[in-house]
C-alpha cells in the first residue's frame, strides 16, 4: 500500500525545513515536534518522517528526546534519521518505540556496522536513506558529496538485506518543484526493493504520479514542504491516494 509520510525536521528543538540541505536557509514552522507530529496523526497519518538536522550535522543523535517523546506519545509508526551512527543509536531509539531508524552517511563511512545493523534487526526496522546529488550519494548532512552512485549503493545493501530505501533527490528538496520519478523509480528497479520518495512533492498530482510507479518499487512519499504551505492538504492526500490503492 502507498504510503505517506508527513515530513518534521529538528534543528534546535524547533519544527524547520532548509531548502536544498542548505543550513542558512532555514524556515521555522512551528516550536513542538510533539505537537506537529499530533498534528499529523490526528489527520489521520499512520506514519512519521522526522529527521534530527543537528543530528545529521554532528555525527550522533541531538534531539533524540523530542523523537523519543514523539514516539511515546503517538500511536503513529516513527522512522527518524539524522546522525544514528552507532549500535547504541539505534538500539536507544528502536527499544523506546521507534518504529523504523534511517540509516544514511554511515551507509559510506562504516558499511560493515550498517551491514551488522540490518543483520540484527533486518530491514523492516533499518531503512537505507539514500540522498543523492546528481546522482552521487551526498553524507553529513548533505555537506559532503561522495564518489558511490546511489544505484550501486542501493543494489550492494539490497543483498544484504535492505528492504525499504528513502531517497531524495537533493536538488529537488524544499523547492517545491516536483519529485525526481526517474530516479527514485531507477533505484526501485535495480534493487528490486520498496523506495520512499522524498524531495520536491509540491501538489497530489505528484502524488498520484508517484504511486503510478508501486510496480518500480516506489512505495511511499515524504512530504514536508508542501504541507507547511498548504499547497498539501494531507487528509485529502491520505484519502485520494492511499484509500486508492
Amino acid at each position: 500500500m502507498f504510503t505517506i509520510y508527513p515530513a518534521i525536521d529538528i534543528r534546535g528543538g524547533k519544527c524547520v525545513r532548509l531548502l536544498q540541505g542548505d543550513y542558512q536557509q532555514e524556515t521555522v514552522y512551528g516550536n513542538s515536534p510533539v505537537e506537529m507530529a499530533t498534528s499529523f496523526q490526528k489527520q489521520g497519518a499512520n506514519w512519521i518522517h522526522i529527521v534530527d538536522l543537528d543530528g545529521a550535522k554532528e555525527g550522533a543523535p541531538v534531539n533524540d528526546k523530542a523523537v523519543l517523546e514523539c514516539a511515546k506519545t503517538l500511536h503513529a509508526n516513527i522512522q527518524v534519521g539524522g546522525g544514528i551512527r552507532t549500535p547504541r543509536d539505534v538500539e536507544a531509539y528502536l527499544n523506546k518505540g521507534v518504529s523504523r531508524v534511517i540509516l544514511g552517511s554511515s551507509a559510506i563511512s562504516d558499511p560493515f556496522f550498517v551491514k551488522e545493523m540490518l543483520k540484527q534487526y533486518g530491514g523492516k526496522q533499518i531503512s537505507i536513506g539514500i540522498d543523492a546529488r546528481d546522482g552521487y550519494v551526498a553524507t553529513h548532512g548533505w555537506l559532503q558529496t561522495s564518489e558511490v552512485k546511489a544505484e550501486q549503493l542501493g543494489e550492494e545493501l539490497a543483498s544484504y538485506g535492505a528492504e525499504t530505501f528513502i531517497m531524495t533527490d537533493i536538488s529537488r528538496d524544499g523547492m517545491l518543484s516536483g519529485p525526481n520519478v526517474e530516479a527514485i523509480a531507477q533505484l526501485g528497479q535495480v534493487t528490486g526493493k520498496q523506495v520512499i520518495a522524498s524531495g520536491g512533492v509540491s501538489s497530489l498530482e505528484d502524488l498520484k504520479t508517484l504511486q503510478k510507479y508501486e510496480m518500480d518499487g516506489i512505495s511511499g512519499a515524504i512530504i514536508g514542504k508542501a504541507l507547511y504551505t498548504g499547497k498539501v492538504s494531507l487528509t485529502q492526500a491520505l484519502n485520494e491516494v492511499t484509500s486508492s490503492c
